[in-house]
């Protein structure tokens, strides 16, 4: 069904409508027209990285993970399975009449918010700080959800549009400011390739205001930008209780009253709240027209047609079977082995089961179900935690497991400070009497996260401070201490300062997990035994100090991310080792010619052109790499500081195998965005970068793998 053909029998069904029937159907839980056939239906579903909140379902890593796995087709096979989860939900429930909250097929997600600050707690649901790999990967999972069928499979919402990163404590009345050259350097363009390429059905507001004017009701992204520039045919939703903050929080109107006149004027179609229960008094007191109430109802009718509510669709005979199936939990195990992230190895990994008799296992997260799910998850019928995962392999090798949790998360869950410290000794024991030990801490959902999140039973927010919390730092002190090697296993979803494991030789191995799903302890262990290598690459900076960026409620780009960091980065953007060996051999652009002629053309904003290169896998082990392209515009005052990622493609070498790879680049990379905010052509002399790492030195020392260049002369 054409968008077309969707939104004629939309008008059709909302002309029957009768004007209080269809103020009613622009609240999130729009109510049944009995007389019209149409069932009651809760928009608000979540599937950030798996359906969320309505029962069992299959648990993919956090999204930070699933963006560290640079990773666009496998990442499109899972937002497949996703869609496939959440139909056969819909199916099931529709059957028994149970059209509750969760349980429809309008998923408010992807998050594509940019990852600005390490301290942001909701920072885990994105795909990290790159505009560029956030709309590549956004586009991924957009098209996996929404499917190429007839109808739409469930429908996709790029959120939270479009400025928006924290703080998470003033969201509710916080006003972000950015530069134009900001705004469409960073904030935007992830949103405009979803809507653009990706054709994304929905996209969600932000509680924040923007320059002044409340996201929901943000005239200049809106209608300027939003539905005229990009041409958006959507629907957009407000975030939940957004537009109450208009009046109480914003004061930008008096009343509800006004607030929903002021959103529904805007654009915004549909209400999570409760404001919109004031449309009709707008109506009365002739703030709105009826014909807005009917723009926004037609546009919601024509989401429903598009997804097959209302006639037999394809995908009605998708069977409950499909929930949490053996072939989605091969893939949530699959892609964790692919989240993780090496960031040290002095030679101790992978281990060898058959030099060891011990292994101390050790740290709050080594046996915990809340370090494995992130936010905004289902419910798994079955998790297998770090120790649970190491233990099983120990179990087939005769090598016996000590284990200690050794302190608490942090120190605000126990009760009587006095016994803060109560399981140190019980760690130190255990890495005395262990041949290995693998340290398991970081965070989880309860300390980096929403705040008030009403899916949460507490509220959580953003970080104070890079260092792991006290209890775990005194904990991992005192079994340093000990001298046993160290293998630290860092379960959060966001940067962390990991300069004590970095520098100190008793932390033989660093991996960064993230939060890596229902199957991921299992995961983690394969990769500690050498079961699979690792292959993640980091999404965001890892930093030395918060002294080095700017204040949190700052939303300038100076000194944030790998683009404008003025400092060496603790561990970089774009950095991941492996258990392999490989070197690129050969890079090139695939036509010189004709690349420049798209390049200085009328075609540069929407061109591409073709970079070839070859990778070779000079060792023994079977791996994944992930090839990355960078560009430095040598030339332009409006240029980012360092240099921007502009392609990238994970490949799987074979010992001694050698690949020859071709990865499309967009010609618009070779822009600048000046301070107006307008892409203009003002280079002539650029350099692509083609390795495995960013070209800076942090990255090519610790990878030990200097990228290949490409220099163009206009």
């Amino acid at each position: 069904m054409t968008r077309e053909e969707a939104r004629k029998k939309a008008i059709e069904l909302v002309s029957q409508m009768t004007t209080e029937e269809k103020a009613g159907q622009l609240r999130y839980d729009a109510p049944a027209i009995e007389r019209l056939d149409i069932p009651a239906y809760n928009w608000w579903n979540e599937c950030l990285h798996g359906v969320a909140r309505a029962g069992t379902a299959t648990v993919f890593p956090q999204a930070i993970g699933l963006a560290a796995m640079f990773d666009e087709e496998f990442l499109g096979e899972i937002a497949d399975a996703i869609s496939t989860e959440a139909r056969a939900k819909y199916n099931a429930y529709s059957d028994e009449e149970d059209r509750d909250i969760y349980k429809g097929l309008t998923m408010w997600s992807p998050n594509v918010n940019i990852f600005r600050d390490p301290r942001w707690g909701r920072g885990h649901e994105t795909y990290g700080e790159d505009p560029f790999l956030s709309g590549k990967l956004g586009t991924a999972f957009v098209k996996g959800l929404q499917g190429n069928g007839d109808h739409m499979k469930v429908a996709a919402c790029a959120k939270h549009f479009a400025v928006h990163s924290g703080p998470e404590a003033l969201r509710h009345s916080f006003d972000a400011r950015c530069s134009k050259k900001d705004m469409f350097e960073t904030y935007l363009p992830a949103f405009e390739t979803l809507v653009k390429d990706a054709k994304v059905e929905a996209v969600m507001g932000a509680y924040n205001r923007v320059d002044g004017e409340p996201a929901c009701a943000q005239k200049f992204l809106m209608e300027d930008i939003l539905r005229g520039e990009w041409g958006f045919e959507g629907h957009y939703v407000s975030d939940c209780w957004a537009i109450r903050d208009f009046h109480e929080n914003h004061k930008v109107t008096k009343n509800s009253t006004e607030s929903a006149a002021l959103a529904l004027n805007t654009g915004c179609d549909v209400n999570c709240g409760c404001t919109y229960e004031y449309i009709l008094d707008a109506l009365r007191e002739g703030l709105i027209t009826e014909e807005a109430i009917d723009r926004s109802v037609i546009r919601l009718f024509t989401t429903r047609f598009l997804l097959g509510m209302f006639e037999p669709c394809e995908y009605d005979s998708i069977d409950y079977s499909e929930v949490e199936s053996k072939e989605h939990i091969k893939l949530a195990k699959k892609a964790a082995r692919k989240s993780v992230v090496l960031l040290k190895n002095d030679g101790i990994l992978p281990l060898d089961s058959s030099k060891l008799k011990s292994i101390g296992v050790i740290g709050p997260n080594a046996n915990s179900r809340a370090s494995l799910i992130g936010n905004y998850h289902g419910t798994a019928s079955r998790y297998v935690t770090v120790l649970e995962g190491i233990q099983k392999i120990a179990d087939k090798n005769d090598i016996r497991v000590h284990y200690s949790d050794g302190s608490h998360l942090f120190k605000e869950r126990v009760e009587n400070l006095a016994f803060d410290d109560d399981r140190m000794s019980e760690a130190v024991i255990v890495a005395k009497n262990s041949d290995v030990v693998v340290l398991v801490v970081g965070l989880d959902e309860g300390l980096e996260g929403e705040e008030g999140d009403t899916g949460n039973s507490y509220a959580s927010g953003d970080k104070e401070t890079l260092n792991l919390p006290e209890p775990q730092m005194r904990m991992i002190e005192a079994v340093a201490s000990v001298g046993t090697p160290i293998i630290l296993v860092n379960m959060t979803g966001s940067a962390m300062d990991m300069s004590y494991a970095k520098d100190n030789d008793v932390f033989g191995a660093i991996l960064q997990t993230w939060y890596p799903g229902c199957m991921g302890g299992k995961a983690v262990a394969e990769i500690l035994f050498g079961k699979v290598s690792p292959s993640g690459k980091l999404p965001v900076t890892f930093y030395n100090s918060l002294d080095e960026l700017p204040a949190f409620e700052d939303y300038s780009m100076k000194g944030r991310t790998y683009k404008y960091i003025e400092n060496k980065a603790q561990y970089p953007f774009g950095y991941g080792l492996t258990y392999a060996k490989v070197e690129m051999t050969k890079a090139s652009l695939a036509d010189e010619e004709k690349a420049k002629a798209v390049i200085t053309s009328d075609d540069v904003y929407t061109g591409n052109i073709t970079v070839k290169t070859s990778i070779k896998n000079t060792s023994k082990v079977k791996t994944d790499e992930v090839i990355e392209i960078y560009i430095k515009n040598h030339d332009s005052q409006f240029a980012v500081r360092n240099h921007s990622l502009c392609g990238f493609k994970r490949v799987t070498l074979n010992p001694g195998a050698e690949k020859n790879v071709e990865i499309v680049i967009p010609s618009k990379v070779f822009m600048s965005v000046n301070d107006e905010g307008k892409y203009i052509m003002d280079g002539k002399n650029y350099t692509l970068y083609v390795g495995v790492s960013q070209p800076d030195e942090v990255s090519t020392s610790l990878c030990g793998i200097k990228p290949l260049e490409i220099n163009i002369n206009l």
